[in-house]
């Protein structure tokens, strides 16, 4: 493309600077020869700010058109005699450019300029809002014919610039949303999430706090709300998934689970709303029983569970005088249940645990719900977890089980995940050093399935390594404590992570490996209703 095609529609001398004087390494330097420009704007968008810093520029080269990002601006000072003369020939103002991408003529799109460099005389020129816009849409590495979401966002300092990306530039490396407190996150959340819903594209959306319940309408989404109208039924979790929500420590605990809860299967096929006593039973007999337990027989008591624990600490003795076999009390075993019973005693006591976990035929079942989401073509779901509690452990049991639901699922839709709040959820009830598995694990291994995590957090060390590892798109906004900046810098350019502190609400540092360079964008807030407002003191 030709620096006439570029500009085409407007005067070119209106965007002329001067030209390239010298030519480091790091970067190139500018004399400027229009100095009208710097002071008489009138011609030019009230965008254009010329005498900052910060802005693009274009050069002119025989190798293409660059594009280069304007970081110095200095002007000669000239002394008081020379001011009192009007002597103007010693009088000089020049710029500092970084050379940031390249467009060759035979190409439309702007990529790395790799070893290639500027020249003395190239002649350079402000970059117009359709140049930046060209600029933002050359940044994606995707060169597939994927549509872009409608534009979310525009370039900080160029309110005309529109971004609009592809989902696979933002969510095919799993996408993160970190920043403080009123800092905008929700609002960002918001904005990504409208042109994802209204594209029909399919979401899987879990709210903490219910702020997002009336952004969508019930035709673009359907709605659950955990506690309310939806339940968890014990009879739908396998024997794996238990062992995951119980985060038992070794297999042999697992094992007794599922001794556990096979006992109380026959006791509800029976008929019997109790536990199955074992000391003092006849060995074979029960064996017999436990046997007979079918896989159509799912339904059990989930509040008899640690008592049932207690009852499956037994042991086969010597016969008898009778010489019939019957289980005996074994105090070893019942030491080494006590953990276990301890934990999920704490569980049903402490947390909403059983409100999530029954077999209501009023209520839907959380897991079938899921199931119809992820096998009906642009169908999205919004879960309401605001009736889980803030800093209950019941919510990272909840996001576990799903989390390794849908990852054990085939033949699936392609999806975003959307999780708001995720430290919440990050950490094991039990450990402040442990985390849930079910998030890392599909950070590893969703994107094979169609999967793909978009997470908002105020402290990206609040959730797993591992899964903050696996995250190739952040959003940034204002971070103010040192360890938050020091877990981002590997995202950022020294220039970035000097002004994380300084960005305001709704302003972001978009950071990506499917572009070719950060972005600092301003977030244009979605006209859907949310939730969010702070109150007044």
């Amino acid at each position: 493309m030709t620096l006439e095609e570029l500009y085409a529609g407007v005067d070119i001398q209106d965007y002329y600077l001067g030209k390239i004087t010298q030519v480091y390494r790091s970067c190139s330097i500018a004399q400027i020869e229009n100095l009208k420009v710097m002071s008489d704007r009138s011609k030019l968008n009230s965008n254009y700010l010329p005498n900052t810093i910060n802005y693009f520029v274009i050069v002119e080269s025989t190798a293409g058109l660059f594009l280069g990002e304007l970081f110095e601006n200095k002007a000669s000072r000239k002394s008081i005699f020379e001011m009192a003369n009007n002597d103007n020939s010693h009088d000089y103002h020049e710029v500092s450019i970084d050379t940031v991408a390249l467009m060759t003529a035979e190409s439309n799109r702007f990529e790395l300029a790799g070893f290639k460099t500027l020249g003395i005389t190239d002649k350079v020129y402000l970059a117009t809002d359709k140049i930046y816009e060209r600029f933002i849409q050359s940044l994606e590495f995707s060169k597939t014919d994927e549509e872009r979401l409608p534009p979310f966002a525009s370039y900080l300092g160029k309110s005309t610039a529109a971004v609009s990306l592809k989902a696979s530039t933002l969510f095919n490396r799993h996408l993160m949303c970190i920043g403080a407190t009123n800092s905008g996150k929700s609002t960002t959340a918001l904005a990504i999430l409208d042109k994802v819903v209204s594209t029909r594209k399919k979401a899987l959306i879990i709210d903490p706090t219910g702020e997002y319940r009336n952004a969508f309408s019930d035709d673009e989404i359907s709605k659950i709300t955990l506690g309310v109208d939806t339940t968890i039924s014990p009879s739908k979790i396998t024997m794996e998934q238990w062992e995951k929500l119980f985060e038992t420590e070794n297999s042999s605990q697992g094992a007794v689970i599922a001794e556990a809860i096979t006992s109380l299967r026959y006791m509800k096929k029976i008929g019997d709303n109790s536990c199955y006593l074992k000391v003092g039973e006849s060995i074979d007999e029960i064996q017999e029983n436990l046997a007979s337990v079918s896989r159509e027989d799912t339904d059990f008591n989930i509040e008899l569970l640690p008592e049932q624990i207690q009852q499956e600490s037994v042991c086969e003795p010597d016969r008898d005088s009778n010489y019939n076999f019957k289980y005996r009390y074994d105090a070893l075993k019942a030491n080494s249940n006590a953990s276990l019973i301890q934990k999920i005693q704490y569980q049903m006591t402490n947390t909403k645990f059983l409100s999530f976990f029954s077999d209501d035929q009023n209520m839907r079942n959380l897991l079938e719900a899921i199931y119809e989401f992820l096998h009906t073509p642009n169908m999205s779901l919004y879960i309401d977890t605001s009736q889980l509690g803030a800093s209950e452990g019941i919510g990272g049991m909840v996001i576990d089980l799903v989390s390794n639901y849908v990852i054990a699922q085939e033949d699936i839709y392609p999806f975003v995940f959307f999780i708001d709040e995720v430290h919440r959820y990050a950490k094991s009830r039990y450990s402040d050093t442990e985390f849930h598995g079910g998030l890392p694990l599909l950070a590893r291994e969703g994107r094979k399935n169609g999967i793909f995590l978009y997470l908002t957090t105020q402290n990206p060390k609040d959730v797993s390594p591992i899964l903050f590892g696996q995250i190739g798109t952040l959003l940034i906004h204002r971070l103010m404590l040192n360890d938050e900046i020091r877990a981002v810098e590997s995202h950022l350019d020294d220039y970035s992570i000097k002004h994380v502190r300084k960005l305001r609400q709704g302003e972001v540092i978009l950071s990506s490996v499917n572009l070719l360079h950060n972005m600092f964008i301003h977030i244009n807030k979605s006209q859907r209703s949310q939730d969010n407002e702070t109150p007044v003191l």
